[in-house]
């Protein structure tokens, strides 16, 4: 008997190769296997999904760290973890799309006001000329992004400091934890939000502010700083992260300005 996954000799009774620790697979495909799986990675209590949420939750740095020195078996890997989160994002914007549609519509967040004041026709920031239905199809896309330039600024940031115990890759990993646990949270909260009916950019501000907070908590285990350090710290990746936004949107707002010159 061989491995399927990677063709390893195996003893027939093996139940995990012990080179890849893929389960071995004896039943033939049925529905009752599928639902089987399904409860075994999501909803069993003693799953690593489960777990790896939870953790983040309560000592990040127990995830987070124990993957920068080698771990990979405990808890789901950082790469899975970031695509099971971009998966909800996914199933956000297709239920946002379809069914609330009108939970995009800016109208409902500043009322009246725009419309009350005067000259709006060449204001970009009306909700005539703002199209949120476009940032939502792209979020998965912006949050790829973000990640990069996210972890460029906290390793800038702790590089300025000297303390300089993760090179740039691992603060990828520890932003893409970070970043994977509030879509995750964001995601159910936002479904929850609009299918009770409640108002998405309210809960998109509220989310946004717990965003700030848990990367500040997450930062203070990581790095294992004092309080007061770890927001000075995060002031500075604030500080950087700001910047290089600025200076995309410069290039962005140029670039614009060229191609519209040129056509």
């Amino acid at each position: 008997m061989v491995c399927k996954n990677c063709s390893t000799s195996l003893k027939t009774n093996q139940n995990f190769c012990f080179e890849c620790g893929a389960k071995v697979i004896r039943n033939w495909l049925t529905f009752k296997n599928i639902c089987s799986e399904i409860n075994t990675y999501f909803f069993n209590l003693d799953n690593k999904l489960l777990k790896t949420l939870i953790t983040l939750f309560k000592a990040p740095e127990k995830v987070i760290v124990s993957y920068i020195n080698g771990t990979r078996k405990k808890y789901v890997d950082v790469i899975q973890y970031f695509a099971i989160s971009l998966t909800l994002v996914g199933i956000q914007v297709f239920l946002m799309n379809t069914f609330f549609k009108e939970a995009l519509e800016l109208d409902n967040f500043y009322g009246d006001t725009f419309k009350n004041m005067g000259n709006q026709e060449d204001n970009p920031f009306s909700p005539e000329h703002m199209d949120y239905s476009f940032v939502n199809n792209y979020q998965s896309l912006i949050y790829v992004l973000s990640v990069p330039i996210s972890a460029f600024s906290t390793w800038v940031a702790y590089y300025i400091v000297g303390d300089r115990r993760y090179n740039f890759t691992e603060h990828i990993v520890i932003n893409l934890y970070y970043s994977a646990q509030i879509i995750i949270i964001s995601s159910v909260l936002s479904i929850l939000f609009l299918v009770c009916g409640g108002d998405y950019l309210t809960v998109s501000l509220f989310v946004s502010v717990l965003t700030f907070i848990y990367l500040l908590f997450v930062l203070h285990r990581v790095f294992k700083t004092s309080l007061l350090e770890s927001i000075a710290r995060f002031l500075l990746i604030a500080f950087i992260y700001a910047i290089i936004f600025i200076v995309i949107i410069i290039f962005l707002s140029v670039g614009a300005i060229f191609y519209k010159y040129l056509n």
